[in-house]
């Protein structure tokens, strides 16, 4: 693959997981009535329980993709996909769709890791931010269209019709594979399988500072951004009545974190990454105190939602990509068991704090608010906390 074309593949790759998520949101609240869910806020879980299966199926995929190689982790992947979309398709409760979600969430673990260490086996240092910041941006236009074609499926079809999507997708995936990804990581550096290998990996993973604090700075992060998707339609559809332009309001704050992913590629070689994403961090923190304050005095207008979140989102995009990058420098001789332990322990943390955010919606934005001048205050602390140790670790070497 050219080098364009590997950056438009790994971020295809990576969208699998947005497509799942964003595509279904207009129809949650479609599945509530049809479903019989009591509860709206339980409806929600359709989202965590997908992050769930990811969490879980980057440990097994991680190692896999060491030992084996890039390419069977990616074909068993997406057959386990498959495989928990047809269930999706024909479930008649919420029990039997939340299992197909979690085995979704199984498979989307298989290319989602193997992205991230297709990236690390060809790139390093800034440039794989760089890399990797060019994907996001592809990847967030995911986001930003995603609700439009879900909601253009539920013009035609039942929200059924979305799983049917996902399906073709991931076998659209299995060709494009087939066809045009050669193998990334040769034999002789692949990793055998085995307990104490994984050990060995997990143990040298969390004992690097640098890595496990940044590793916990992304799953606070990403747990505020899972809170803001859990209640995402309830806030604009229900609290807004934003109706059918729910797609187009939730898509233009998803282009606003696409617009700073690529403005970071652009920045990132001259400014660094710790830079970019400390500068950043510290802007959704006084931007979150600023609007949780104004909200204990004055009824909060929609417009001022919109424009608090692009501020959030736009700078949500100047972190992302380049917390992943800083984590995984110090990991390259185990890449995939590292993107397995960092993807995982991250969505463990994210699933919990963003499900608990939007199990506490209630019908206002405060704890979503809340929730990122929290999430991001801590994660700002532990980017400080990383760099002090990088630094003495350069000065020691």
């Amino acid at each position: 693959m050219s080098s364009k074309e590997f950056t438009i593949f790994v971020a295809t790759l990576m969208a699998i997981v947005a497509l799942s998520i964003d595509a279904l949101l207009p129809a949650l609240g479609l599945i509530t009535q049809e479903l019989g869910i009591a509860n709206a806020n339980q409806t929600q879980l359709v989202i965590s329980m997908l992050f769930l299966g990811m969490a879980i199926g980057q440990l097994i995929c991680g190692p896999l993709s060491d030992a084996l190689g890039r390419k069977p982790v990616l074909y068993s992947g997406l057959v386990v996909y498959l495989f928990g979309t047809v269930i999706c398709f024909f479930s008649t409760d919420i029990t039997v769709l939340l299992v197909g979600r979690f085995i979704q969430g199984l498979g989307c673990a298989g290319p989602y890791v193997s992205a991230v260490s297709l990236v690390r086996d060809k790139y390093a240092g800034r440039g794989m931010a760089k890399i990797m910041s060019l994907v996001t941006m592809i990847f967030v236009l995911v986001p930003a269209f995603a609700p439009i074609l879900g909601q253009a499926i539920l013009f035609v079809s039942p929200w059924r019709g979305i799983f049917a999507v996902y399906l073709c997708y991931a076998l659209l995936l299995v060709g494009w594979i087939y066809i045009r990804l050669p193998e990334t990581l040769p034999k002789e550096q692949r990793i055998p399988f085995s307990v104490s290998g994984f050990i060995a990996g997990f143990k040298e993973v969390v004992t690097n500072r640098v890595t496990t604090s940044l590793t916990l700075g992304t799953g606070l992060t990403f747990g505020s951004f899972i809170g803001y998707l859990n209640s995402s339609q309830q806030i604009f559809q229900v609290q807004f009545e934003t109706g059918k332009l729910f797609s187009l309001y939730f898509g233009s704050l998803a282009l606003a974190l696409g617009a700073a992913s690529m403005l970071n590629s652009q920045l990132v070689e001259r400014l660094g990454m710790y830079y970019l994403a400390s500068r950043a961090y510290l802007v959704i923190v006084l931007t979150s105190a600023a609007f949780m304050v104004i909200q204990f005095y004055i009824d909060i207008q929609f417009w001022m939602f919109m424009a608090f979140m692009l501020i959030l989102f736009f700078n949500l995009g100047m972190v992302f990509g380049n917390l992943n990058a800083m984590a995984m420098e110090p990991m390259g001789h185990v890449a995939g068991i590292a993107a397995a332990v960092i993807g995982s322990v991250s969505s463990m943390m994210s699933i919990i704090i963003g499900t608990t955010i939007g199990q506490l919606y209630n019908d206002t934005v405060m704890p979503l608010t809340a929730g990122f001048l929290l999430m991001s205050s801590l994660a700002l602390m532990l980017l400080h906390y990383s760099q002090r140790h990088k630094e003495k670790d350069v000065g020691a070497g």
